[in-house]
């Protein structure tokens, strides 16, 4: 069993659609950000960082005691590796995988996290700020285009560098970013749209506070995701 500790962002959905896709036995067990949920000394245990996802798989890869993992890019590899799927078995191909889901999580995912933040939740952003990561983001989805232009998937085959990055892409529209600009990441996004795993790992509740384009925070809110109370847990 392993226990997925999980907000609905891209980040969670990346590993709430690997776990679907591979057919792991898990539990959720969901955080309320907005509350600071995720500040408590529980979640410390589990990762220093407080950040969410993250897993405890009670039956880990290689026996043992129960194994906590944080990082979803981590997270991705090492299920990965315990079920034998969706990480290709021929080296380039593998290697190729890894690659894009390393360009996902120093690149596709931070540049449009910052871009969420300054659109989204920054109540005054400064214009360079926004234009800064606004850019960046198009940039990186003319990056991904050009991959998908010529191949199905991003490492040729469906793999975990897909559900690293299929999440992301689908938040791009919470920007005012459209994927329609992008005919080869639009019919992408639709092939693994329509996977009955991805339909189940990547359902949003109805009253998820990302599916709208702009939050306003109060301040206890504000400090729990951005402030003081985030500082104040690390360096407890």
């Amino acid at each position: 069993m392993i226990d997925l500790h999980f907000v609905s962002t891209p980040n969670g959905h990346k590993v709430s659609i690997m776990l679907a896709e591979t057919g792991l036995a898990h539990r959720v067990i969901p955080y309320n950000l907005l509350k600071g949920e995720h500040l408590g000394e529980a979640l410390a245990a589990i990762n220093p960082n407080r950040r969410l996802p993250a897993i405890v798989d009670h039956d880990p890869l290689g026996g043992g005691e129960p194994l906590a993992l944080f990082e979803s890019g981590a997270i991705l590899l090492y299920l990965a590796e315990k079920t034998g799927r969706f990480l290709p078995a021929s080296p380039r191909l593998k290697h190729t995988a890894q690659q894009w889901l390393m360009w996902q999580m120093a690149g596709l995912g931070p540049q449009h996290g910052q871009a969420h933040h300054f659109v989204r939740y920054c109540p005054d952003p400064p214009e360079y700020a926004l234009q800064r990561y606004v850019r960046e983001a198009r940039r990186l989805l003319d990056v991904m285009e050009l991959r998908l232009r010529q191949v199905d998937y991003l490492a040729e085959e469906y793999s975990i560098a897909d559900m690293a990055c299929w999440p992301w892409i689908r938040a791009a529209r919470a920007i005012d970013i459209g994927i329609a600009e992008w005919p080869a990441i639009k019919a992408w996004y639709g092939r693994i749209a329509r996977r009955p795993a991805v339909i189940e790992g990547a359902a949003v509740p109805e009253n998820d506070p990302a599916a709208g384009r702009v939050m306003t925070l109060n301040p206890d809110q504000w400090s729990a995701l951005f402030g003081e109370r985030m500082l104040n847990a690390v360096r407890s």
